[in-house]
């Protein structure tokens, strides 16, 4: 089954080596990762499409939460969310086949972003499915080019994936939390052992 996880990540470098590294030793398969700035300028979102069962992706959160750059882990398989993919894709043109894919992009609500005498370029942003759709109806006109960022997701209405926001599940698995320096929050234990003053 196909899931969506975002992870807030330190903005820092080796963040993307260390959660592609867990991937792989692990044998999980990414299907789409897309990495981003967020609202913070100390944090990067992690959107990562992941092909697996309820077993597997339970480890893959719990792993992804052990990475210590990893602030927080939230899985959108319980909650109602918005997904997009951005695509470019660039096609053979002729005199006569120009207006007819200007006339199939404006039906995927889709926008010409560069003409050529041979080539045009569509932009198109929406879910998966309905890109893949203008795919397989352009594959005929000849594609030369064609770029998708993957998958970005965020929930719908006042639920948020920031570092100061509890997850879904509020559990030590799927929620770090980090001060807005980068600094990780002690534990309970360090707290406790602190000396007072």
């Amino acid at each position: 089954m196909r899931h969506i996880l975002t992870a807030l990540v330190m903005n820092e470098p080796g963040v993307l080596s260390h959660v592609a590294n867990m991937f792989s030793a692990r044998g999980f398969n990414i299907d789409s990762l897309v990495v981003g700035r967020t609202e913070d300028p100390n944090l990067s979102r992690m959107t990562i499409v992941v092909i697996a069962d309820e077993r597997t992706l339970d480890q893959v959160r719990k792993q992804l939460a052990k990475i210590v750059t990893v602030v927080k882990v939230r899985d959108y398989k319980d909650s109602p969310y918005v997904s997009r993919d951005l695509m470019l894709v660039k096609l053979g043109v002729t005199p006569r086949t120009r207006s007819e894919i200007i006339e199939l992009a404006d039906l995927f609500r889709g926008r010409v972003v560069d003409v050529g005498h041979q080539a045009i370029m569509v932009e198109l942003s929406g879910e998966e499915d309905k890109l893949d759709a203008f795919v397989e109806l352009v594959r005929p006109y000849g594609i030369r080019e064609l770029a998708r960022t993957g998958v970005i997701a965020m929930a719908r209405g006042v639920q948020t994936n920031t570092a100061d926001e509890p997850s879904m599940e509020n559990t030590p698995e799927t929620l770090r939390m980090v001060k807005p320096a980068g600094k990780r929050q002690p534990t309970q234990a360090e707290l406790e052992a602190t000396p007072p003053g």
